[in-house]
């Protein structure tokens, strides 16, 4: 990754790209439109936040560390595409903070890795009674989440504008922990296939106004103790703003993006199709300010549409619908080298 007191690379005119780099990026468009719609693969929407971020997309060799803290709290049941009674859903609340930890080293023009270590903490509210009785409990669960594995392909522009991603989301999370549902477990006990892209463009002639697209497609190899997350395709595009400066040494950046899911329904016999899998569009602005080697980058994502599939009545499946939040934060600090 680019260190934080240089310059972004510009972004020019695209130079002559050889054949077999070609025929490797049609080769994986191909790819990526074949497999199902698949992120995180997390029936609670965690995987929005792993689109998004652009000033972490690298420029020029060089690495970067960070620590990143996402929050969502989910507390409002949802139909299709219209709030439901709570009373018609077991669950009552799940709230959030996405912890994580993570490396990134670009080694040269061409390849990059990276390194993903998340620790979620989760509050869960459900009704364990009866219709006649309800009764809600509260159970809080801290752990280890699954470890993400990337990496990165840029040779297919010499600013390394466009990025393809090819890694592993490894089974390290607790999945386990009794209290919990399989769809709400912090780990999915699955090793899942990545594979992303991105590009990076450029709207003004002073590089200050940019513009970003960027996908990432998880897909699970496998079931495990009779859950199968669903695949889940998230997509992010905006456009930043670079041009104010801070201090004498310090700079702030504006963006302004969409972001996308669309996840398929669970699977198994510890799994609920009928009230898993949604589509949702996203509103986020963000600002990262940036000193020397160190970036501080924080957003607001609100819902601008939610689809969630559910059952066809309480009657059916005993609960209905999926709980959503009304905003997103993200929060990341890192440092460059």
């Amino acid at each position: 990754m680019v260190a934080g007191d240089r310059p972004r690379a510009r972004i020019g005119p695209q130079p002559h790209v050889p054949a077999g780099r070609r025929r490797a990026a049609w080769a994986l468009t191909l790819l990526l439109g074949l497999v199902p719609a698949a992120g995180l693969a997390c029936a609670c929407g965690c995987g929005v936040f792993d689109v998004g971020t652009v000033s972490m997309l690298p420029s020029r060799p060089g690495g970067m560390a960070y620590f990143e803290d996402d929050y969502m709290d989910q507390d409002r049941n949802w139909v299709g595409a219209h709030a439901a009674p709570a009373a018609a859903n077991t669950d009552k609340q799940i709230q959030t903070n996405f912890g994580s930890a993570g490396i990134d080293y670009q080694f040269n023009g061409d390849w990059g890795s990276a390194l993903q270590i998340p620790v979620w903490d989760r509050l869960y509210r459900t009704d364990a009674g009866t219709p006649a009785a309800p009764e809600v409990a509260s159970f809080r669960h801290s752990a280890l989440g699954d470890v993400r594995l990337l990496g990165r392909y840029t040779g297919l522009s010499s600013d390394l504008s466009t990025g393809l991603l090819l890694g592993l989301k490894l089974p390290t999370g607790d999945w386990t922990y009794p209290n919990f549902d399989r769809d709400t477990a912090i780990g999915t006990g699955t090793t899942d296939l990545l594979l992303g892209a991105y590009h990076l463009g450029t709207l003004s002639t002073e590089h200050q106004l940019q513009w970003f697209a960027e996908g990432l497609l998880d897909r699970a190899f496998n079931a495990r103790g009779g859950y199968r997350p669903g695949n889940e395709l998230d997509v992010a595009a905006g456009v930043s703003y670079s041009g104010f400066r801070l201090g004498r040494t310090g700079a702030l950046a504006t963006l302004l993006q969409l972001i996308g899911s669309d996840r398929l329904r669970d699977s198994g016999a510890n799994a609920d199709p009928a009230n898993s899998g949604y589509r949702q569009l996203l509103l986020s602005p963000g600002a990262e300010v940036s000193a020397g080697r160190w970036k501080a980058y924080g957003d607001l994502e609100f819902p601008l549409y939610h689809y969630a599939n559910a059952a066809a009545s309480v009657a059916t499946e005993g609960t209905q619908g999926q709980l959503v939040a009304p905003m997103l934060a993200k929060f990341n600090v890192s440092y460059h080298w």
